[in-house]
């Protein structure tokens, strides 16, 4: 079991064999593309649409987590001095949104009921590198160590 969102989507991104690495917050200094990178709790806020009672200070709290996973890969490699290819992996981005809307992330350490993706942004070619930014919601509870300093 993942600790964290992080590590839910890593397990369920890395468990679909195209070897591509996922990271917390960023890669290791030196990490060669394509990869990726998982920035959780980008907002959270309140399932208002979950059934609970908010007067029982033992009932759940169901929220909504909004995640980032950005896709870098290199847009081009050098051939010859008059021939770059792309390198870009077509697809791959939809792939991995794909494989987590609708997933319950099972590796999770709290209940989630939905994950949502709600786009994919792509990201002009800067320094030979293209960036995708995929956009999930999830719907889960919210854990009392989240909460209850440590």
């Amino acid at each position: 079991m993942a600790a964290t969102t992080a590590g839910a989507i890593k397990a369920r991104l890395e468990a679909l064999g195209t070897s591509v690495p996922f990271f917390r917050d960023g890669p290791r200094p030196g990490q060669a593309p394509p990869f990726g990178v998982i920035t959780e709790a980008v907002s959270i806020g309140l399932d208002l649409t979950g059934q609970g009672d908010f007067g029982d200070p033992d009932a759940s709290v169901p929220i909504i987590e909004t995640v980032t996973v950005d896709l870098i890969e290199n847009a081009r490699t050098k051939a010859t001095a008059s021939k770059a290819p792309n390198a870009e992996r077509y697809g791959l981005a939809e792939l991995f949104a794909h494989a987590l809307h609708g997933h319950p992330l099972p590796a999770h350490p709290a209940k989630v009921t939905a994950v949502r993706v709600q786009d994919i942004d792509r990201f002009p070619i800067a320094d030979n590198r293209i960036r995708h930014s995929i956009t999930v919601a999830i719907h889960r509870e919210l854990l009392r160590s989240e909460v209850l300093p440590a």
